[in-house]
């Protein structure tokens, strides 16, 4: 979206590059009684400058980015993310739908809510985050070791040494530099890390004592991954 803003990404690939083979649509945009298209929901964005589009990765107790309470701050704390700008702001929404043949598939839907007189902020750099990433993936695997982690998750011990020389598809559009295409990529890596650390081995081989050490080590880590996500995504471009 701050790539097109910025000039580096035609309108016409917008909507294929944001919705990828999933079905995206955009509900309440203005000037619609319906939902409609994702494609033609974003002319929303036209008039916007790049630095005015914000990515924010919300979760109850960190509220950084949004405004103050109400139905935007609301929805986005319970999807955990949304697309914050001057005046409104986008929140998605998966709805999961069966054929009548019995196929599920899903829509994610990108909610249009107001946001008067909200001014989106600068929340952290790169180079920050980036150095907040490598210390919380310290410390965390670390503390994973002392848990014994790898006795009974050795996948997500193996996963977090991997992070060190992470291989990553994920990138960021044309405009960013290399710093903040090389800490997307990570952080992509782990946030992917970090949903398989949510889950605990089959057959109940971690008890609710063990879950909860897991839980508290990987806290700091998964914020720093949430912090280190928005900071690439809100670089500032190179038109």
């Amino acid at each position: 979206m701050r790539a097109w803003r910025a000039g580096l990404v035609p309108f016409d690939d917008l909507a294929d590059e944001i919705a990828a083979d999933e079905e995206h649509l955009v509900a309440d945009a203005p000037g619609t009684w319906t939902d409609v298209p994702l494609g033609q929901g974003l002319p929303i964005f036209a008039k916007l400058h790049p630095d005015d589009i914000r990515l924010v990765l919300p979760v109850p107790g960190d509220p950084r980015g949004l405004p103050g309470p109400g139905p935007l701050t609301g929805a986005a704390l319970l999807a955990g993310e949304a697309v914050i700008t001057p005046g409104f702001g986008l929140v998605p929404e998966v709805r999961r739908h069966t054929s009548g043949s019995g196929v599920e598939f899903e829509t994610v839907v990108w909610q249009v809510l107001p946001a008067p007189e909200h001014r989106p902020v600068f929340q952290m750099g790169a180079a920050e985050a980036e150095a907040q990433l490598t210390a919380a993936l310290g410390e965390a695997t670390t503390r994973l070791t002392r848990l014994d982690v790898a006795q009974w998750k050795p996948e997500l011990a193996g996963a977090l040494q991997a992070l060190r020389r992470p291989e990553s598809t994920a990138t960021l559009p044309p405009g960013f530099d290399p710093r903040s295409r090389r800490l997307f990529a990570r952080a992509s890596v782990l946030d992917q890390v970090l949903a398989l650390a949510g889950t605990n081995a089959p057959g109940g081989a971690v008890n609710g004592y063990e879950a909860q050490q897991r839980d508290e080590a990987l806290r700091p880590l998964t914020a720093a991954c949430r912090q280190a996500l928005v900071a690439a995504c809100n670089a500032p471009l190179n038109a």
